[in-house]
């Protein structure tokens, strides 16, 4: 039988039905191994996609992706209005000033575009006269063009504009970046000194090891950055938590606990609702109050405590404990307030005193404990100012911010609207059946989203249990294993 044979063939120069026809076999066989290959790279993205995403996306997601962005990006500036010009858009004739549109717009430069385990990054370089608003306006429309997940604009740097592309929510997408693994805390192993003699732990454990400004950080989680998300109380001194029931509030405080415990700090705990929260915190803590009256007594004697580490400051010339001789420095006290508003709301006129009591003491330490080592972590289901005057004058003392999600706008607003107006519309968008994600500052991003890791009671148990030896002694109060 006769091949068919294109009927154009005779009208290409050169080209006889014979020499088409000899080359026909070779031409087949090249479209087939063509067709394989295709076949095989497809197979094969899709199969390193399952076993290996890092380097599935190294490999061949990220070129596709910078691809797009190049192609992409002439169409997007034109559309976005996000173009400049090098000739001036104002003229003069005669006594009239003319304004007009750029005749021949220039592109801004999209350059330094990196692989990342989360997406990628890329810095814009602005032309003279061109200012950041459009570009973190149309952070939707890049996040379209290029078919991701999302793009923040980091306009704080001058002249230009860094770009962090995220191909997935690594809050929620198994396909995490680096910081989304998961990660584990390992309880430390007591030694047999130790364990022979308690009193003598408590002694040891405060003498032996002296804190450094690193041990105030617990890493909690992952950010959407891919980066680790810590609570640092070295670079914001107290937090305030806010959090709706079930959002994952006591899954971060848990978290953050456990980092805390093998460390060489003291942790206080305020549990007004019977202590129910930080009852599994009991063996590592100095001191736990369960109810307002125990709690004003508790933060009475941190005031006084402060106010003796001042006058050691003073003595020693030392404007923070970080700059006293680590013999004389003291331990850092973290105190753990669970659930904000019971400190605040009154039943009658008994309870005005000693909730009066209890919130001035918790105010006066939020105003001097940042630089003497005592630190607050205030939580609470809903922060508001129907609480008392005292919760606005509270919330300005409280630089570290946290909000998961709440059932009211006004929490939301109360938590984050003062420093970040626009993270409100973030934290209101964080969908309930996403246990632990968060809106919180960040120092160096002013604001991002985050997400802490589970902690199961029994690996927490573990914990404190291997670490309630560590928990010192503090003046004036008593620890809960040695009330009657």
């Amino acid at each position: 039988m006769t091949p068919w044979i294109p009927d154009f063939a005779p009208r290409i120069p050169g080209l006889t039905v014979e020499r088409l026809q000899a080359w026909l076999p070779t031409i087949i066989t090249v479209a087939v191994v063509l067709v394989a290959v295709v076949v095989a790279l497809v197979v094969t993205s899709r199969l390193l996609r399952r076993v290996a995403p890092r380097t599935h996306w190294y490999l061949i997601g990220f070129p596709l992706l910078r691809l797009r962005m190049r192609h992409s990006w002439r169409h997007l500036c034109l559309n976005a209005d996000l173009t400049g010009t090098d000739r001036p858009t104002t003229g003069q004739l005669g006594p009239l000033l003319v304004k007009g549109r750029p005749i021949m717009p220039v592109l801004p430069l999209l350059t330094r575009i990196r692989p990342r385990s989360f997406g990628a990054t890329a810095v814009i370089l602005l032309h003279p006269g061109q200012v950041p608003e459009p570009f973190v306006n149309a952070a939707e429309a890049m996040a379209h063009a290029w078919q991701v997940h999302a793009v923040r604009v980091d306009a704080r740097l001058r002249g230009r504009v860094r770009l962090t592309i995220l191909t997935a929510d690594p809050l929620t997408s198994p396909r995490a970046g680096a910081g989304g693994g998961a990660w584990t805390i390992e309880p430390p192993q007591r030694s047999a000194a130790v364990a022979s003699d308690p009193q003598d732990a408590i002694t040891k454990s405060v003498t032996a090891a002296v804190a450094v400004p690193a041990d105030l950080a617990a890493e909690v989680g992952h950010r959407e950055d891919g980066q680790r998300w810590a609570i640092d109380l070295a670079t914001f001194p107290h937090w305030l938590i806010t959090g709706a029931t079930q959002s994952g509030k006591s899954t971060l405080i848990n978290a953050a606990v456990a980092r805390w415990a093998s460390r060489p700090v003291a942790l206080v705990g305020i549990d007004c609702k019977g202590g129910m929260e930080l009852a599994p915190h009991a063996p590592r803590l100095s001191a736990l109050a369960t109810d307002r009256a125990e709690a004003a007594d508790i933060l009475a004697e941190l005031v006084a405590e402060t106010q003796r580490r001042m006058r050691l400051c003073r003595q020693h010339g030392a404007r923070n404990i970080w700059q006293l001789p680590e013999p004389v420095r003291p331990v850092p006290v973290i105190v753990v307030v669970d659930e904000l508003a019971e400190l605040y709301l009154v039943a009658s006129r008994a309870d005005k005193d000693e909730a009066l009591r209890a919130t001035t003491h918790l105010l006066r330490l939020a105003q001097l404990g940042a630089a003497l080592g005592v630190h607050v972590i205030v939580a609470g289901q809903r922060v508001g100012s129907d609480l008392g005057p005292g919760v606005t004058a509270l919330r300005a003392q409280l630089a570290g911010r946290i909000c998961l999600q709440v059932n009211d706008p006004e929490t939301a607003d109360m938590t984050l609207g003062d420093l970040y107006p626009d993270a409100v519309e973030a934290a209101q968008q964080i969908d309930p059946a996403v246990k632990g994600v968060a809106v919180t500052t960040a120092e160096h991003s002013g604001w991002i989203r985050a997400r802490s890791v589970y902690l199961p009671p029994e690996h927490l148990a573990a914990v404190i249990a291997g670490t309630a030896h560590l928990a010192p002694v503090l003046p004036g109060l008593t620890p809960p294993e040695r009330r009657e």
